[in-house]
């Protein structure tokens, strides 16, 4: 067996973990990727639905939020370009970094979905969600809420809900 000096490994090893490092920080999401699939804000419709539940929880109502409606866009967008459903996609991808590039201040959380044809059926299975629920009814203000289709699988919606504390 070969044996190899430290003092000649060491310097080696760091160069591999740059590599690696510069390799993972290439897989990370960028928030500026722009995709041609289709997309639609529907927070204005999902809006009326999340402050209802709220408001029979005792709970004050969300706000429509321009920075956590980017955000939902962008993630709906992303996983119909996937074709799956995931909150996070490859390697060194981070919600909080995500959506704050969006301008999406934190705390915040996301809700996703995929099947629901409408609104109504997008926002039912979140509350039918213990943990969609939990989200829905947290310590936020504002709302974000989009639908993207992907063709290549006979248009298969797509829901991502980012809830914001703008």
């Amino acid at each position: 067996m070969l044996k190899i000096p430290l003092s000649t490994r060491r310097p080696a090893l760091c160069l591999t973990g740059l590599a690696l490092a510069a390799v993972l920080a290439s897989c990370a999401t960028q928030p500026t990727h722009v995709s041609n699939t289709p997309a639609k804000d529907e927070t204005a419709s999902a809006l009326p639905l999340v402050n209802s539940l709220r408001a029979k929880n005792g709970l004050p109502p969300l706000k429509i939020d321009p920075a956590a409606s980017t955000a939902a866009i962008y993630q709906a967008k992303r996983m119909a370009d996937a074709g799956r459903m995931e909150h996070l996609m490859g390697i060194g991808d981070n919600f909080g970094t995500r959506v704050k590039a969006s301008g999406v201040k934190l705390p915040a959380a996301e809700n996703i979905a995929e099947g629901q044809r409408d609104v109504n059926a997008a926002v039912t299975a979140w509350i039918n969600s213990p943990k969609h629920l939990h989200n829905m009814l947290g310590k936020y203000n504002g709302l974000g809420v989009a639908l993207a289709y992907t063709p290549s699988s006979n248009d298969k919606p797509y829901w991502s809900m980012v809830l914001s504390s703008n």
